[in-house]
């Protein structure tokens, strides 16, 4: 690979439906769904930024203008705030805007993950470059893809991020296959993968969670890897191309991560941080107590 030793680059698949959140998403993309006061990609636009990364090249699709809209000035807006003095407001519209370079491209069929990451291909060129799944929202002290980064610029290869998941839930998942690397045990030196395995079938209990850092080799193998599961090019499959002729590792991260792209993990993730707000936490936990539950 590259003798490029820092991630600069960050995809962010933001091509999907959004099917569960329906009837919400079919005008407002479920990655503009609020968490708090901030559209879910925010959060993983903030993580990238925190680890390192000063370009974000985020994979759209047919109606998904208002990621765009948000990330960019709003000129009626800003001008309104000023006038009526709503200085703070105005900060908080100008830093959303002004935050980081951004590049956008389609994806005009929704094919997969796998495909998602690969139109970025352009955009990122040859060297490694993180991709993060706006639905999974990481709560962290040290953001999960700065754990990551720090983890590459060690190991030089691909890192995915990874989380125990038990039962029947694994089945959601890609699981690794793979054993601890000595001296780290939140390292796992990744000998295999599996795409969405049986729970009786999967070959371990560790689930591939929406944070990974990949080298560019990825593009060539997602280019000749033939549909997977779903009819869909899975970033899976691509990884386990990567196998033949690279380490891959899996990096068991510090934080919790919420499904933001389940309704219930959704609702789970709005509680959690509104509660941490300095502004919001108080009075919502005094509310909480109230309910008779």
């Amino acid at each position: 690979m590259s003798t490029q030793t820092k991630v600069r680059k960050a995809i962010f698949p933001a091509a999907g439906f959004g099917t569960r959140f329906l009837p919400a998403t079919k005008s407002i993309p479920k990655e503009m769904l609020a968490l708090v006061d901030k559209p879910i990609i925010q959060y993983g636009v903030e993580e990238a930024l925190a680890a390192g990364c000063d370009q974000i090249v985020i994979v759209t699709g047919r109606g998904k203008s208002a990621i765009e809209d948000h990330f960019d000035v709003s000129y009626e807006l800003e001008c309104t705030l000023e006038k009526r003095g709503k200085t703070d407001l105005l900060a908080v519209s100008r830093q959303v805007s002004h935050m980081v370079r951004l590049s956008y491209v389609r994806q005009k069929e929704a094919m997969g993950l796998g495909h998602a990451v690969l139109m970025a291909r352009d955009l990122v060129g040859d060297e490694p470059f993180a991709v993060i799944l706006p639905d999974d929202v990481i709560d962290a002290k040290v953001p999960c893809l700065k754990q990551m980064m720090d983890v590459f610029e060690q190991v030089q290869s691909s890192i995915v991020a990874t989380q125990v998941v038990e039962g029947p839930a694994i089945s959601a998942y890609g699981v690794l296959d793979g054993k601890p690397v000595a001296g780290n045990p939140k390292l796992f030196d990744v000998s295999g993968l599996v795409e969405k395995p049986k729970p009786a079938d999967a070959p371990s209990k560790n689930a591939i969670i929406g944070r990974y850092i990949l080298t560019p080799k990825i593009f060539d193998l997602l280019e000749h890897t033939p549909l997977g599961a779903g009819g869909e090019l899975q970033l899976t499959d691509g990884i386990k191309g990567l196998l033949q002729t690279e380490k891959v590792y899996g990096y068991s991260f510090e934080g919790v991560r919420h499904d933001a792209g389940d309704k219930f993990g959704m609702l789970k993730a709005t509680v959690e941080f509104a509660l941490k707000r300095e502004d919001l936490g108080p009075a919502f936990r005094d509310y909480l107590k109230t309910l008779k539950l």
